[in-house]
């Protein structure tokens, strides 16, 4: 009996095998199901070795592995949808030039215009397509990113070091991997911020210009301004001068940026491709580059201002990092800055150091450095409006100004208080005598009793 039931234990093994061994040739069947084009593709190019000698002399490999492309989301498109300029013909046969693997992948970016069409879209907004407008040669194409023969769908959480942000953003990449959202991603996996979801994934833009990181972080963080309302005065203005990891990367170095806006438009200034202002004019106005002054900088501000309309040029100060690296760099909430005295306090570290800057061709910030007593300074006032803190960055003047304030205020009650008091007995004295008076006349001026009115006896 024994014997019998282990034979009976063995065979339903080996038909279980043998059934989950069918199935999976089926569903690998249909998966992996090709075209007769497509398929004689990767009979020859499924080698290791097949590569081309390009005319810069570059190799370019021609090499896609049938298994791992059978595997990934563009299993079921025709090798010739993408490569539609090879002629079946004569390929192989007649030689091809291609200056370099730049170039190629260049020439390859409209075939993904076919089915990603939205996407191709928001990438063509993108920081990236502005550098490559302005010929920048290592600014990323599609296939820097997306491997066009082995791509997997999104949706597949693969190690942070499998992000494709890090091959060309390294040092940032090291820093995020180690603050609170990378190490956060390792051990929750997809539950934690990575790069697309603070910088999008193809519409990327600056991340030191405009407000879109610091909307990133409000997203997820939804309560962020009721939680710092609770020991944060003034909370919303906080919120709008001063970066987050200016306060949750408490071992970075901070600075003030000074933002060129357009008062009209409510934009930050960009520089017009082929047209460099911006460098031409902060140079000439720094000409020993000691930093900008406050007179070079109010005059500057008068430069790109523009004449014949209602807009003004004005700044917008902002509290953040010196770097991106450090703005990745965020630690614990337990361990960010809420000692006021940071900032608000003579000489204070973040407003040691004070840049200028603009937004450039290509999206990204230009800068140049700016004088930290600029933010001391009367001439000022109207440059840097909007950014006076208490303590660090003080205008004596407007200090003086406002002390005389507060003594008007407190002396006018007071000696109105004091005469009031110094004169009560000559005001008396003065009511009594217009009382006096007053009654006299009354009595001058009550009418007599004529004789025809009087009782008859």
């Amino acid at each position: 009996m024994t014997l019998m039931d282990s034979g009976k234990r063995c065979l339903r093994v080996v038909i279980l095998a043998l059934g989950l061994t069918l199935a999976s040739t089926n569903v690998l069947s249909e998966t992996i199901e090709l075209s007769e084009e497509t398929q004689a593709c990767l009979d020859c190019h499924d080698k290791e070795s097949k590569q081309k000698k390009l005319d810069n002399g570059e190799q370019l490999s021609l090499h896609v592995s049938a298994k791992a492309f059978t595997a990934s989301m563009h299993k079921e498109t025709d090798c010739e949808d993408c490569h539609s300029d090879i002629d079946e013909k004569t390929h192989g046969k007649v030689a091809i030039d291609i200056t370099s693997r730049r170039d190629y992948a260049l020439g390859m970016q409209d075939s993904c215009l076919t089915c990603h069409k939205k996407k191709v879209t928001e990438y063509g907004d993108s920081v990236h397509a502005a550098m490559i407008k302005e010929g920048n040669q290592k600014a990323p194409l599609c296939s820097d990113c997306h491997q066009p023969h082995t791509v997997l769908s999104s949706k597949i959480v693969e190690p942070i070091a499998a992000t494709p942000c890090a091959r060309c953003h390294e040092d940032i990449f090291k820093a995020y991997a180690q603050d609170v959202h990378g190490i956060a991603r390792v051990a929750k996996g997809s539950s934690a911020p990575i790069c697309a979801d603070c910088h999008q994934t193809h519409n990327v833009k600056a991340a030191s210009m405009g407000t879109g990181v610091k909307d990133s972080c409000i997203s997820c963080h939804k309560d962020s301004v009721k939680q710092h309302q609770d020991w944060l005065p003034n909370t919303e203005r906080h919120f709008s001068a001063i970066s987050c990891p200016a306060c949750h990367a408490p071992n970075a170095q901070r600075r003030v940026n000074l933002r060129l806006y357009d008062s009209a438009t409510k934009l930050q200034v960009s520089e017009k491709s082929g047209v460099p202002q911006f460098d031409k004019r902060t140079n000439a106005a720094d000409a020993n580059n000691q930093g900008l002054n406050e007179r070079a900088l109010w005059s500057l501000l008068k430069e790109f201002s523009q004449s014949g309309d209602d807009s003004k040029t004005v700044l917008q100060g902002r509290l953040e990092v010196s770097s991106g690296v450090e703005a990745h760099q965020l630690s614990d909430k337990s361990k960010a800055i809420k000692d006021c005295d940071t900032c608000h306090k003579k000489g204070a570290e973040p407003f040691q150091s004070v840049t200028l800057t603009i937004a450039g061709p290509d999206g990204r910030p230009l800068r140049h450095g700016v004088q930290n007593d600029v933010l001391n300074s009367l001439m000022s006032i109207d440059s840097v409006r909007g950014f006076y803190v208490i303590g660090s960055t003080r205008i004596k003047l407007l200090d003086v100004l406002l002390v005389l304030v507060v003594l008007g205020a407190l002396t006018v009650p007071i000696a109105h208080m004091s005469v009031k008091r110094l004169f009560k007995n000559m005001r008396e004295k003065l009511e009594a005598e217009r009382a006096t008076t007053q009654a006299a006349a009354d009595e001058n001026n009550a009418p007599e009793s004529h004789p025809s009115h009087r009782s008859q006896p």
